[in-house]
């Protein structure tokens, strides 16, 4: 079924950003059409007026020209926090474009967050950002799973466009999120991703919404194995899994020689060196291992 587009005039398309990695959000589309089953943005159609399903509309923004973007120096962009800036009809309305054009030349520190390798069609004007990295979201190397749980493009184009964009001098960040209990095997996705990577980024899966169901039915239909586990975690907030999870990630660490750290994204790295993980199991309920 083809997504219902809808052109939209906008004053803005950046925000505050409550987010510990920038000072500002920027989201040139509302909604998005990867339709990742988990997806915490889905509490957007609220403030939208939409009500369809999550992932099978998109509104495509136009805005006033930006004056003046020099005043942003020094200033942090996250693009994007509730859209993937590199949704397929990207191509076509070159939204995100626009912004990067705007902004070249300005000493912006800029991450891109995605699941497509649309995003190399931007590499020329990326280059051009002294401070900038991309991340790309994949929380399994299993294509099947992946299937089942977003319209993005493959992993393996997702690990093949990483690997481009480090080639050229981008820093990168592979963003291991959410992570399912249990299905999320996050040691393997560092193993594929660490040689063209300077960054991993870790986030649990956190269940809420009209969502939750959804997700905890698929698991119990095609995970029937685990799903006391997920009952465990979901229903009774037995958090052992997570706390078992930062001790197997903090031995892989030590074992290969990788800085493993929790809740910052400060360190400063050498461009060659070894990718920093970094554990973001942001809730409140997980912040403290026991």
């Amino acid at each position: 079924m083809n997504p219902i587009i809808k052109k939209i005039e906008v004053k803005s398309i950046v925000t505050k950003s409550n987010l510990p990695v920038s000072d500002y959000s920027v989201n040139p589309y509302v909604g998005c059409t990867h339709a990742c089953k988990y997806c915490y943005a889905c509490f957007m159609k609220k403030f939208s007026g939409h009500e369809e399903e999550w992932g099978t509309f998109l509104d495509v923004k136009f805005w006033n020209k930006i004056k003046n973007p020099q005043r942003c120096a020094g200033k942090s962009f996250f693009m994007s926090s509730v859209t993937d800036p590199y949704n397929p009809q990207e191509e076509i309305y070159k939204r995100t474009r626009e912004f990067l054009e705007t902004f070249q030349g300005v000493d912006i520190n800029l991450s891109l967050q995605t699941k497509s390798d649309l995003i190399l069609r931007d590499l020329d004007l990326i280059k051009t950002f002294k401070n900038v990295r991309v991340g790309f979201s994949i929380n399994t190397l299993d294509e099947n799973f992946k299937d089942d749980m977003d319209n993005a493009v493959s992993i393996e184009r997702r690990l093949a466009a990483m690997k481009i964009l480090h080639e050229a001098g981008i820093r990168t960040t592979c963003f291991i999120s959410p992570i399912f209990p249990g299905i999320t095997d996050c040691v393997a996705i560092i193993d594929a991703a660490k040689n063209f990577c300077n960054l991993v980024w870790l986030e649990n899966l956190n269940l809420r919404g009209n969502f939750k169901p959804k997700i905890l039915s698929y698991v119990k239909e095609k995970y029937p194995k685990l799903f006391p586990l997920y009952n465990e975690i979901y229903h009774k907030k037995n958090l052992r899994y997570w706390f078992e999870l930062h001790k197997i990630i903090e031995d892989y660490a030590a074992k290969n020689n990788l800085e493993y750290v929790r809740n910052r994204d400060d360190l400063q790295r050498d461009f060659d060196a070894p990718p920093v993980i970094v554990n973001f199991f942001f809730h409140e309920q997980i912040k403290k291992v026991r």
